[in-house]
């Protein structure tokens, strides 16, 4: 386990493991999203000042509505067509109005509507009050008009109509009257204060994008201009309005801004056809000379402007530049990632193969297989180490396997195996082994056997050659003698690992067996960590064995005994 194994030494460090090659279109790939990253990064650090730290805008707004208007024969001035909102941040200017005078509490009839119409005393439950009536029934059925009876009701009354808003609205002059609207604005954690009216104001100056954008005098018609409305038909039903101010500040001394930007758009639904618009009610009261209570009833509708502040300031902060930088480097990686990508549609594709990336995806992608679960073989007229997966359909011989890539080196120096020898002992090399050189194929060789020196084997994880194609045998050459055979060679290795064993002894031949077995695995497949997943030949398992037997001469299988 990795975790144990970093447990047990907190002092050691792993790297991963990269692979190097030379390619013109991978390294184009590489810099052009490098660039692309760092364009990106450079554009959202300026545009969106990534280097600030922000905060959001508190804000406290007043209004004030200006203007007069004649209409129904009298003069509507603020203090009646201003009605103060409940609501936060907001202003109501009344544009039309259906009013009902004179009205005293007492017994009339109900207005006609559904539950309200009858014909006998009996449709009226006496104590019953609907939701949609105008006061609480008597139990009795009376005349509303010649032709229809209603139920009636204790309420103010004149009842008042159902009827329609007038057409054209009432005070449609509403359209030029002006709202001046002061905004003031805290950022607490940059202690920084401002509002809407600088101090060189001009008090007769009013709104225009274009020509006056800061001006915070506001004509009511152009409001609904600028929000895609029209105030005359807006003016009969009402409807609610939204005055947008955003604050998006610059703190820094070196390029200081804070001013607002205006908005305006509609928040109602104008395309719903019941409950269209903006209305409601409300009464003013008098008293009679007897003593009773009258009162007129006016149901307003009219344009309700909700002011919504909104927005950000920001200031140089280097924590928030540094975070910045070291999110955005994690970026970069995204060039190595699309590579990646690349290389894996590749290997999943089933055509167009190219050798060079073949290469690639075997240098950089390692299986970690078990050593049951594969063998490995190696031929002297190829170059490469063969990886075959078990279980086996046919001879070892004819498997078909992969090239494992994952070793040092298949060829070690065959220097490094012995110490400096004279040219004369490898001429006397040379010479013991002529009878090995003049060899024939012998005519009991079995059929898979391409170099003629193999023996018959029963078991087919056993028959394997040293060749692929037919030729003469590893074991006939002087470096197989000089590496494998050479007991001066086999002694240096065996002293090497214990420089106190004894090589005199009767288990001297099994130990120079063996040692014979590992120097043919690291001459032929350059590594001794696979000697449990290396297969030797039967060619040269034979000369091993026949040049250093066992006594009894029952050996264990194909692999080192």
């Amino acid at each position: 386990m990795v975790s144990c194994g970093r447990l047990k030494d907190p002092f050691h460090y792993d790297s991963p493991k990269s692979i190097r090659f030379q390619s013109v279109g991978c390294v184009c790939m590489k810099w052009f999203i490098y660039v692309v990253i760092a364009i990106y990064v450079c554009y959202t650090l300026i545009a969106h000042k990534r280097y600030q730290e922000k905060e959001e805008v508190t804000s406290s707004v007043r209004t004030s509505v200006k203007g007069v208007a004649h209409a129904v024969s009298r003069i509507w001035d603020t203090a009646e067509y201003a009605i103060p909102m409940q609501s936060r941040d907001s202003f109501f200017v009344m544009t039309n109005i259906i009013q009902t005078d004179n009205q005293l509490q007492g017994r009339c009839p109900e207005a006609p509507f559904a539950k309200a119409i009858c014909s006998t005393d009996k449709s009226c439950e006496k104590g019953s009050a609907d939701i949609r009536g105008n006061g609480v029934q008597t139990g009795k059925c009376v005349w509303y008009n010649a032709t229809l009876k209603t139920c009636e009701i204790v309420a103010w009354c004149p009842v008042p109509m159902e009827e329609h808003p007038p057409v054209p609205a009432v005070l449609r002059s509403s359209e030029d009257f002006t709202v001046l609207i002061k905004n003031n604005i805290h950022f607490p954690k940059f202690n920084y204060t401002i509002q809407n009216i600088s101090p060189n104001f001009n008090s007769s100056c009013t709104f225009n994008k274009i020509t006056s954008p800061l001006c915070p005098i506001f004509r009511l018609g152009d409001i609904l201009q600028e929000a895609k409305e029209n105030f005359s038909e807006v003016a009969v039903k009402g409807g609610i309005i939204a005055i947008e101010i955003k604050w998006d500040c610059n703190l820094d001394s070196w390029s200081y801004y804070c001013s607002p930007e205006y908005g305006f758009r509609r928040l109602d639904d104008k395309t719903r056809s019941q409950y269209p618009g903006f209305s409601f009610r409300f009464a003013r009261y008098y008293k009679l000379p007897n003593g009773k209570e009258q009162r007129t009833l006016f149901r307003v509708y009219g344009i309700r402007f909700d002011i919504l502040v909104f927005g950000t300031g920001g200031k140089f902060r280097s924590v928030e530049l540094f975070t910045f930088i070291g999110s955005t480097i994690t970026y970069f990686g995204l060039a190595f990632t699309a590579i990646e990508i690349c290389f894996n549609l590749y290997s999943c594709s089933r055509c167009c193969k190219i050798p060079f990336c073949d290469n690639i995806i075997r240098k950089k992608y390692e299986t970690v297989l078990e050593p049951k679960q594969v063998m490995l073989v190696s031929y002297v007229d190829e170059p490469h180490v063969i990886l075959i997966k078990k279980p086996l359909k046919t001879s070892l011989q004819y498997a078909e396997g992969s090239i494992f890539e994952n070793h040092p080196v298949k060829f070690s120096d065959p220097c490094s195996f012995f110490t400096n020898e004279s040219n004369e002992n490898r001429d006397t090399g040379e010479s013991q082994l002529s009878w090995l050189m003049q060899s024939t194929r012998s005519p009991e060789c079995p059929r898979w056997c391409c170099c003629g020196q193999c023996n018959l084997m029963q078991k087919s994880h056993e028959q394997l050659c040293c060749r692929r194609t037919d030729g003469s045998c590893i074991t006939t050459t002087y470096w197989f003698k000089k590496l494998v055979l050479s007991r001066g060679t086999l002694n240096k290795a065996l002293l090497y690992e214990d420089p106190f064993l004894d090589l005199t002894g009767d288990n001297t031949s099994n130990q120079l067996r063996h040692a014979a077995y590992k120097q043919y695995i690291h001459w032929r497949f350059g590594s001794f960590e696979l000697e449990d997943r290396t297969v030797i030949p039967s060619c040269c398992r034979g000369v091993i064995r026949s040049t250093y037997p066992k006594a009894d001469g029952n050996y264990t299988g194909f692999k080192i005994e």
